[in-house]
């Protein structure tokens, strides 16, 4: 059985709630639910947090036993050095994935700086990036 981990950053957790005209009224766990039902013989782990070292932690746990990752930095994607170091750090394929267009957004949004150590990005798409990522790493 394929293990592949979706990670979320910083505000996804208000994902359904937040910003319905950007980022749409569908919930984490409604997306990852529907996921599961079509992939039933993945086995698809979730994570999620606002805190920094604690999505490092992350990585570094279920990185080097992961047959891929799903990365939404949210805004440390476009900071974090420590989170860009430690996907380089995991060998599991990354795809890095994002709600909203970057590059339609705030020029400091044009830049992600975990994208070198991903496979692929994928943004604008809303929730169905996460079906599009799962599929590039299966």
């Amino acid at each position: 059985m394929k293990k592949i981990e979706i990670i979320n950053g910083p505000n996804l957790n208000l994902t359904g709630l937040r910003e319905p005209a950007v980022y749409g009224t569908t919930t984490m766990e409604q997306m990852l639910s529907g996921l599961r039902g079509r992939w039933p013989e993945v086995e698809l782990g979730y994570f999620q947090s606002n805190v920094e070292g604690e999505l490092v932690d992350h990585i570094q746990r279920v990185g080097f036993e992961a047959d891929g990752l799903i990365v939404n930095l949210g805004g440390y994607s476009h900071t974090s050095v420590a989170l860009r170091d430690a996907l380089l750090a995991v060998p599991a394929p990354k795809v890095e994935v994002h709600l909203s267009n970057i590059f339609a957004r705030e020029d400091y949004r044009h830049h992600s700086l975990v994208t070198s150590a991903c496979r692929g990005m994928i943004c604008g798409l809303g929730l169905q990036g996460y079906e599009l990522a799962l599929r590039a790493l299966l």
